[in-house]
């Protein structure tokens, strides 16, 4: 779809989305007017529109996100903004080399939500939610040609889909739910969400009336996470937004559930400790040092108003880093 044509679609004004999260984000990133930023994840612009406010009057911010339709929407959202905004399509496990092809080569703040959005939870066609029904789709970027969850669920063996579910979804139905899935697609191939969770909710039996989420959230949070290669991406994003954070310059990343939030933590542990020589050694022979400061010990979470007010929210984690 042309761009022109994804701008007129998607208005704004029309589909309010509201970023998680939002003020904890900014006090972590204490940011400054005249500073840079990149929103590694811009979705509907939310946050980027936040950090243009901070930075101002004339400090820049770059955001990227696989989806062109996130970039157009947001664009058009930050347009009062003129060139202190630019919008790139492309992956944020690439954030290094876009960032300085942008002119970001050293920045004070890297915000990463990881989550997916209201535009593209809502829009049946892009096949995120099982609560309409729509194509098996789920690619985050569905320019890429990559494999869509249709096409796992229409050509991976039930070890393979066993194995999806279980590692990126933590089903504990997940060969159950696997088996069927096989032996539906002989009968009739499953080719729309509605089929999918149907087909889901009818494996979890009578017990699925009793969960406090929908029983197919798990296998589709597997799938779409095995679609777009997202767990594997955080490490690899943290380590490209470090390369373009100058010294003291901070990093916040907003995860959604236990395995990208477990992601983060690792990640950003990992680059914070100090000398790994065994303790009994007199002398450091490992030469390491801390290139971060952890920010958050523990994970900043929302409050009661803001899961009142916006119920997606309930799941969101913060976790941030400074560069040292």
């Amino acid at each position: 779809m042309a761009a022109q044509a994804i701008e007129a679609r998607l208005d704004p004004s029309d589909a309010p989305h509201e970023s998680v999260l939002l003020a904890e984000s900014r006090s972590l990133l204490a940011l400054r007017p005249g500073m840079t930023a990149v929103d590694a994840t811009l979705g509907p612009g939310g946050h980027a529109e936040a950090l243009l406010e901070d930075v101002a009057p004339d400090g820049r911010v770059l955001g990227i996100d696989r989806d062109p339709e996130a970039v157009a929407f947001a664009t058009r959202r930050v347009a009062r903004f003129g060139g202190r905004f630019v919008g790139v399509c492309g992956d944020h496990r690439d954030i290094e080399a876009i960032g300085r092809e942008a002119g970001f080569a050293e920045v004070d703040a890297v915000l990463a939500d990881l989550g997916i959005s209201s535009l593209q939870l809502d829009d049946r066609s892009r096949g995120f939610s099982f609560q309409q029904d729509g194509p098996l789709d789920m690619r985050m970027d569905t320019t890429s040609g990559g494999p869509t969850a249709g096409d796992l669920v229409a050509t991976l063996d039930e070890g393979a889909l066993t194995e999806i579910l279980s590692r990126w979804g933590e089903e504990r139905a997940a060969r159950r739910i696997a088996r069927a899935i096989v032996r539906e697609r002989a009968r009739s191939p499953i080719v729309t969400t509605g089929a999918l969770a149907e087909l889901v909710t009818r494996v979890q039996g009578p017990a699925a009336g009793r969960f406090r989420i929908h029983p197919a959230t798990r296998t589709f949070q597997a799938l779409r996470i095995a679609v777009n290669g997202e767990i594997e991406a955080i490490p690899t994003l943290v380590h490209g937004a470090l390369s373009l954070l100058r010294t003291g310059g901070r990093l916040a990343v907003i995860s959604f559930h236990s395995l990208e939030d477990r992601a983060v933590k690792l990640t950003m542990r990992a680059l914070s400790e100090r000398c790994t020589c065994p303790k009994d050694l007199p002398v450091c022979a490992c030469g390491k040092t801390a290139l971060v400061r952890v920010l958050t010990p523990r994970p900043i979470v929302p409050g009661e108003h803001e899961i009142r007010r916006n119920p997606r929210a309930r799941s969101a984690r913060l976790r941030g880093m400074e560069k040292v």
